[in-house]
């Protein structure tokens, strides 16, 4: 259990919080990924930047918070506490990067869905505190559990 917190807490002052010119850069790579990801679904001149509009009054911004970023730090900390094979865990930090990246892109696209068509900013908390975080929660457990039975099945073949 002390090796999942010292991975996850090296992962984020290495990957995510601002202490390095590389974890800046990566934030705001992975933040361009999500917005071009973003565009291909939404309204055309619907993105504008950072800004998804909802209407003329209501926009929602995608910061660093929403590129997906943190669930994927929380999944490979769990891969590489876990004792498998190296290659099994690059193979599953890989799956579950691209995995995180189309959920958390079908996430952005419900709340905004939900958003547009509900009653604004009421709706876009519950969308996404409550059904978009949960979203993240479930694929996380999904990828990790089966991360475990896939290790467990070739360390027993070794």
């Amino acid at each position: 259990m002390a090796l999942y917190f010292l991975f996850l807490g090296g992962l984020f002052v290495l990957f995510y919080a601002p202490t390095f010119s590389f974890s800046s850069w990566i934030n705001e790579a992975q933040t361009t990924l999500t917005l071009a990801g973003l565009d291909l679904f939404l309204k055309p001149e619907q993105l504008k930047g950072i800004d998804i509009w909802i209407n003329p009054q209501y926009k929602i911004i995608i910061t660093q918070a929403c590129n997906g970023m943190i669930p994927i730090l929380f999944l490979y900390a769990s891969i590489l506490a876990y004792p498998s094979t190296f290659v099994q865990k690059i193979i599953w930090m890989i799956l579950g990067y691209i995995l995180f990246f189309v959920v958390n892109i079908v996430r952005i696209l419900l709340v905004v869905y939900v958003t547009e068509n509900g009653k604004g900013q009421g709706d876009f908390y519950w969308s996404h505190d409550l059904i978009g975080n949960t979203l993240l929660m479930i694929t996380g457990l999904g990828l990790f559990i089966a991360f475990i039975k896939s290790s467990t099945r070739s360390l027993k073949n070794l």
